[in-house]
């Protein structure tokens, strides 16, 4: 989990306040990747964020979990912060904040108790994860907990699903806070992997890759198939290839397996179903551009990834400001004509876009002093010290 940023700054000297804050982490047993899914990533992004803090003496990542952080020295190397125990947690940190790893009640109300500041940080759609898994008696993941939080902080586009079943189920403030994100894992993991993360202008078709989890409503593959096979009906002269990813599952699904097969992209066997890959694998060697759909969920690490190296993004998000060709939601053939549009100027427009996306990106960035002053102020209302 390397996560340095590039340089250092100044702010690291100024700090005297000796206050010290964890970042949950759940450490199983076995093989973990940063690229299995995004919370690993938020919780590295927001350490950076605090490594800058001026009113931070220390920031840790405080296993949750059942495993041990020697035996996940490969997955910890370069670690933004030291790894700490729940119990050397309670007696070390004057803030924590769940985000990996959900708290005990018992250990948060123990910690409070102590005068420790408990802070839940929600980066998914809680509110339909849950009801999904009630109505279709799945096993529980988050639901609601008896942890004592002081504050819950989500994201913009959770505040219009999840704000008030946060505000209402844990009874605590919720509060919007920024979206964290640096391209330093992407370009790291894509030079490790031996290609530059970066968009190749010239092909004359464009093998497309669809990468929507498929483990939930909020962002499935179903709308961007449906966008590519109008796509292809419109014009089949500019796609070689529809890569479906983390589709395995899906594949033994007859429901599924009937709607994909009433595609003329599956059909004539250029669209395909495929196995769980890291972006910058596929983006490298098998795709150039992305079409992407989600529901209530418009900040992705995904699309970041793509504006970043430059490749096309076909979307359906409001919160990417004017990056990436964006069509209304649930409409395939407007999302059509993005992609149409996407192929047609991509190339010819191609400095403007990285421009405009790194514009964009900026905002994002942990080390941005925007962001960490923002967040300073806000944990320390939190901890009642303003």
């Amino acid at each position: 989990m390397s996560l340095q940023p590039k340089k250092a700054t100044a702010k690291r000297a100024m700090k005297t306040s000796g206050l010290k804050v964890g970042v949950t982490i759940f450490l199983r047993d076995g093989t973990q990747s940063l690229w299995e899914n995004g919370i690993f990533q938020n919780a590295g992004f927001l350490i950076m964020l605090l490594n800058e803090s001026k009113i931070f003496d220390r920031a840790f990542l405080v296993n949750g979990g059942v495993g041990m952080p020697v035996n996940s020295k490969e997955f910890l190397a370069n670690s933004p912060a030291p790894v700490i125990s729940m119990d050397e947690a309670a007696n070390e940190l004057d803030v924590i904040i769940e985000l990996s790893a959900q708290l005990n009640p018992d250990w948060a109300r123990d910690f409070k108790s102590r005068g420790g500041t408990v802070i839940g940080m929600r980066v998914a759609s809680d509110f339909v994860l849950d009801a999904e898994r009630m109505a279709y008696d799945l096993d529980p993941a988050m639901l609601i907990s008896k942890v004592p939080y002081d504050e819950i902080w989500t994201l913009p586009a959770f505040a219009k699903t999840c704000a008030s079943y946060y505000e209402f189920g844990f009874q605590a403030p919720v509060r919007v806070m920024q979206h964290l994100w640096s391209p330093i894992l992407v370009d790291r993991s894509a030079k490790e992997f031996g290609k530059p993360f970066t968009y190749r202008p010239g092909a004359k078709r464009w093998r497309l890759a669809i990468l929507e989890p498929n483990l939930c409503t909020v962002k499935t593959s179903h709308l961007p198939m449906l966008l590519c096979d109008v796509a292809h009906r419109l014009n089949p002269k500019i796609i070689d290839h529809m890569y479906v990813f983390n589709a395995m599952a899906l594949k033994d699904h007859h429901a599924f397996v009937d709607f994909a097969r009433s595609l003329d992209l599956v059909k004539q066997g250029i669209g395909t179903f495929e196995a769980r890959l890291p972006v910058f694998q596929i983006m490298t060697e098998l795709a150039e551009a992305i079409v992407s759909h989600h529901w209530e969920n418009g900040q992705n690490y995904l699309y970041y990834e793509a504006l970043h190296g430059g490749f096309p993004l076909i979307h359906n998000s409001a919160f990417l400001d004017t990056c990436g060709y964006r069509y209304d939601d649930y409409d395939p053939e407007h999302g059509a004509l993005a992609l149409l549009r996407a192929k047609a100027e991509h190339d010819l427009n191609l400095e403007s876009y990285r421009a405009e996306a790194r514009n964009f990106l900026k905002k994002l960035d942990p080390i941005n002093p925007v962001n960490v002053l923002d967040f300073e102020n806000v944990i320390l209302r939190a901890m009642g010290r303003t």
